[in-house]
């Protein structure tokens, strides 16, 4: 089918517009863009930079991508680009920056939801199958694993890594990295691991050993009385080693900034 792009869009001719790719009214695309079939454009999007973007996709109203970062080490000249998968849903007035030096990459997955007033800073990877709820902040080289699900208004501080299938609360500040498969949330004032994301888990069709396995782990880390190292050796030996107890393990013993 056809590509269909809207008399008032700017559509540079050097862009690459894949089978049946639709630019809506007063959208913007940029002369190193590529974006992939089917995708759709809409009313007043701009995408600009070094931006590849899947097949199938949705760019909302007004969303931005492939801006210049913010990162005052930005040097002029230097080229820094951005990926986006197949099939994510980019909603409106959501902002996705380059890279800072030369070859960084921006970069979300497959099947995510980017929900409206969220941002990417530079160097940002999401994994596949995330969602950010509005209006989430995600600082520069942050790390967001597969099917992770971050709730509304949340910042997360630069170099943080927020694991696979966990749960982050809403409006809430993150300044430490995010177990895997864990539910997280404002506690006492603080952000604290509430436990496993049980819900979340079972829902994807994780079985009930793996579910039990991680609710004992959760036990021996965070109220056992012991310390992060005990606690994780005690996990090691004591409870059932499927695939999410090794994962949980790894997390936390290759951490850089300290876990939650």
């Amino acid at each position: 089918m056809a590509t269909i792009i809207h008399p008032t869009a700017i559509v540079d001719s050097k862009a690459e517009l894949g089978d049946n790719v639709e630019i809506g009214p007063f959208a913007s695309v940029g002369p190193n863009v590529k974006i992939g079939a089917n995708t759709v454009v809409k009313q007043g999007a701009i995408i600009d930079g070094h931006t590849t973007i899947g097949e199938d996709c949705q760019i909302f109203p007004y969303a931005c991508i492939g801006m210049k970062t913010q990162d005052l080490k930005y040097v002029d000249g230097s080229i820094s680009f951005i990926e986006i998968g197949n099939r994510t849903v980019i909603r409106e007035f959501a902002t996705v920056h380059l890279g800072t030096k030369d070859g960084e990459k921006t970069k979300i997955g497959d099947d995510c939801l980017f929900m409206c007033y969220c941002h990417a800073a530079h160097g940002v990877i999401l994994g596949n199958h995330v969602i950010c709820s509005n209006s989430v902040q995600i600082a520069g080289d942050v790390t967001i694993d597969d099917y992770a699900v971050i709730g509304g208004c949340t910042g997360i501080h630069q170099f943080c890594h927020i694991g696979c299938h966990s749960m982050v609360g809403g409006a809430v500040k993150v300044r430490q990295d995010i177990p895997p498969y864990m539910l997280c949330d404002m506690s006492d004032g603080a952000l604290k691991v509430i436990g496993p994301n049980i819900v979340g888990l079972k829902r994807r069709g994780f079985s009930s050993d793996s579910c039990s396995a991680l609710k004992e782990a959760f036990r021996f880390i965070y109220h056992s009385g012991m310390n992060r190292s005990q606690a994780l050796e005690r996990v090691e030996h004591d409870v059932d080693q499927v695939e999410e107890v090794k994962t949980l393990l790894s997390f936390y013993r290759n951490s850089s900034r300290g876990v939650c």
